[in-house]
């Protein structure tokens, strides 16, 4: 117990230090995208029919506090954004806890729900092709695993959303209703919004499905020939209990370490399945702010916040993985 407690505290550190460096090639990329938020700002003022001066940006500067050193400015930020706050946008001037709102948690859980949905189906159908000498279950799930990794998903989002629209009238998009849209939190709209965020959630978990069953299957086709599965068949252990006790037990730790990958790349996808289903989330206010209104100041909080959500998992899969993996257990007592 002393050995596990002194992993987690060890994977926990470095978890901590891992944030420090995101924070800090951040915040050193927001300072190099050219000109500062005083001048972006008072430029979009100035679009607006105001005029700026010299002595307008340097006030606007002192104001913001852009006239400290560059490391004041980063461990005040960082500081900060351990506490939730970043500060305010460069361009709207709101403070962008309550800009982003709800939008940030509501993305992450799309995401969550599309990780979990793509290996409740990959875990077991993968086991299932792997182990199965059947040619045509095999093929069928080759070809669904490659429609998945071939068929972009705003191009799934497309196709259902024509067919719901020329069949059913509706076009699906949004994740809530009219009358829900703009009110507080309540039961009646938390099902609302599940009854509108299954269509997100399956089109994300396309294309993460077919990935996660072809590694399933790659790791357990992998595990099953192996000198200790064909031992533990000699001593009379088969069928499901062999597949789940020995192949699928350890082919697990590859798959649990990838889950913050995954998780990175379906809300690297949501911005655009998010435009096409006209979504109110963060990945949409990402690209408004990266590619519109050069934003960097809620661009960055977005994107640390993103980081902070996936080292997390990896913190806790780590952790998983020494629970369930006996030879994680015994490295750690060594």
């Amino acid at each position: 117990m002393l050995g596990f407690m002194r992993f987690v505290a060890t994977r926990a550190a470095m978890a901590l230090v891992t944030l420090v460096i995101v924070s800090l090639v951040v915040f050193s990329l927001m300072e190099l995208v050219p000109g500062d938020c005083a001048e972006r700002y008072l430029a979009f003022k100035n679009t607006q029919g105001s005029g700026i001066s010299v002595a307008d940006i340097e006030a606007e500067r002192v104001r913001l506090g852009l006239d400290r050193p560059f490391l004041e400015r980063w461990t005040s930020w960082l500081f900060n954004a351990f506490r939730g706050d970043f500060g305010d946008s460069c361009i709207l001037r709101l403070n962008i806890s309550q800009l982003l709102g709800d939008k940030f948690w509501l993305s992450l859980s799309i995401c969550l729900a599309s990780l979990v949905l793509a290996y409740a189906i990959a875990l077991p159908v993968g086991i299932i092709a792997a182990a199965s000498h059947n040619a045509v279950l095999n093929n069928v799930l080759r070809f669904v695993s490659y429609l998945g990794l071939a068929m972009p998903n705003f191009l799934l989002a497309l196709i259902i959303m024509l067919i719901s629209t020329v069949y059913f009238g509706d076009t699906l998009t949004g994740l809530f209703s009219d009358q829900y849209r703009d009110a507080p939190w309540s039961w009646a709209k938390f099902l609302d919004m599940l009854g509108h965020a299954w269509l997100p959630v399956f089109i994300l978990g396309w294309s993460a499905t077919a990935f996660a069953l072809q590694t399933v299957r790659a790791l357990m086709s992998d595990e099953i020939g192996k000198l200790y599965v064909t031992a533990a068949s000699a001593r009379g252990v088969h069928g499901r209990k062999l597949l789940w006790r020995y192949p699928a037990r350890h082919a697990l730790g590859p798959i649990i370490n990838s889950l913050g990958f995954d998780l990175n790349r379906i809300f690297n996808e949501l911005p655009i399945v998010a435009l096409i289903l006209t979504l109110t989330e963060a990945g949409s206010l990402l690209i408004e702010a990266l590619a519109r209104s050069n934003d960097q100041q809620l661009a960055g909080a977005i994107i640390f916040m993103l980081t902070a959500s996936i080292v997390t998992l990896n913190f806790a899969t780590d952790v998983l993985l020494a629970v369930l993996d006996p030879r994680v257990r015994k490295s750690i007592i060594r």
